[in-house]
């Protein structure tokens, strides 16, 4: 006990800096498990989820009320900016170069955002203790303080959510009036060879029930059920869920929210990112946008840095999916386009996305 106390006494004392981190948010405990990172460590993570984790992690659950006391003295926080993206779209790419500049803290997909986005979906949980379930709106101030802290040099932090997080992008946006956002997305049929793709298949599935409740709530056209869906109406479906998401955060923040398609941004990546960092308010001068183009991050994965990996090895892989997932394809396809058919949504993000429908081949 003696060392717990000690532990949470330090991360308190030492909140203005990031290294005190917010790891994982309970809200019907109305707890968050507070550990010690650092700036190595945020640089590393390809996620900021349990893989962060070791057996050295200083760490401790701590009310919610006493980070909220604590953090009522931080000072010196920093812009908070956001990229949203449809999901295996570049989104930790786009993350790791915007770490080339030297003037970002990158927060790539903390916990706490998923589950923030899963309380403001619904209401408590039937048995949670009464006065155990923390508000949304005050957990919400709370992390937006925490997100906003930075190293020295740090100019701005920018924030990768989930990509089905991003439904919380108009709440997030709502709450600060001088916060940006870049969108990533592609069009659908690239998007859905790539999730046709053998190694996406989980991921496909793990988000899949969240996004048919979502896309239930917006169409009034049956949908196929999980268990009914074949593996390419379920890639379809989810690019779906997705863009209506995006489509939805574009109007409703128009100006504050940049859209980039992954495919053009990696065909001119100097034009691209010169457009990410003037609209996230970054140096984009010459230096800072060389510095940029010249990032390890462009020839590796960037989800396991430790693999090569670029533009030319992605098409070979694409086509590779287009050729041995024809058929499921062409059922994701031929889906949106029935649906477009009954619901008007549907019409309008396929009418900006003319070749979406379309099989092609992207061959370097």
């Amino acid at each position: 006990m003696r060392d717990a106390e000690s532990i949470a006494a330090g991360l308190l004392a030492g909140l203005q800096s990031p290294d005190s981190w917010p790891h994982k948010l309970d809200p019907a405990r109305a707890l968050i498990l507070q550990i010690r990172l650092d700036a190595t460590t945020y640089r590393a993570a390809s996620f900021l989820d349990d893989r962060i984790l070791g057996p050295a992690t200083q760490g401790v659950w701590l009310p919610i009320e006493r980070l909220v006391a604590a953090a009522g003295a931080l000072a010196g926080l920093r812009p908070l900016h956001f990229i949203f993206h449809t999901g295996h779209v570049g989104s930790t790419l786009l993350s790791r170069l915007l770490d080339a500049t030297g003037a970002v803290l990158s927060l790539r997909e903390p916990l706490p955002l998923r589950t923030l986005a899963e309380l403001h979906d619904a209401p408590p949980p039937a048995g949670t203790p009464p006065g155990g379930a923390a508000r949304f709106d005050a957990l919400l101030e709370l992390f937006l303080q925490l997100w906003r802290r930075g190293y020295p040099g740090t100019g701005a932090v920018v924030l990768k959510a989930t990509s089905s997080a991003a439904r919380l992008g108009p709440v997030l946006l709502d709450a600060q009036p001088d916060t940006r956002a870049v969108y990533l997305n592609l069009r659908a049929e690239p998007w859905l060879a790539t999730l046709l793709a053998g190694g996406s298949q989980a991921d496909l599935r793990g988000h899949a029930p969240e996004r048919l409740r979502r896309l239930a709530a917006q169409l009034n056209t049956p949908l196929p059920s999980l268990d009914q869906a074949s593996a390419g109406e379920l890639a379809a479906l989810g690019w779906l869920a997705e863009t209506l998401t995006q489509h939805e955060l574009l109007q409703r923040h128009a100006g504050r929210v940049l859209a980039i398609d992954f495919d053009a941004l990696l065909a001119d990546i100097p034009r691209g990112m010169h457009a990410v960092l003037g609209h996230l308010g970054l140096p984009d001068d010459e230096v800072a946008l060389g510095r940029v183009c010249r990032a390890e991050a462009l020839g590796r994965y960037s989800k396991a840095p430790e693999l090569q990996y670029d533009a030319r090895l992605r098409a070979e892989l694409l086509d590779a999916s287009r050729r041995e997932n024809a058929a499921e394809l062409a059922r994701g396809l031929r889906l949106l386009g029935t649906l477009a058919r009954t619901e008007v949504a549907v019409a309008q993000v396929l009418a900006a996305d003319p070749a979406g429908l379309s099989p092609t081949t992207t061959s370097a």
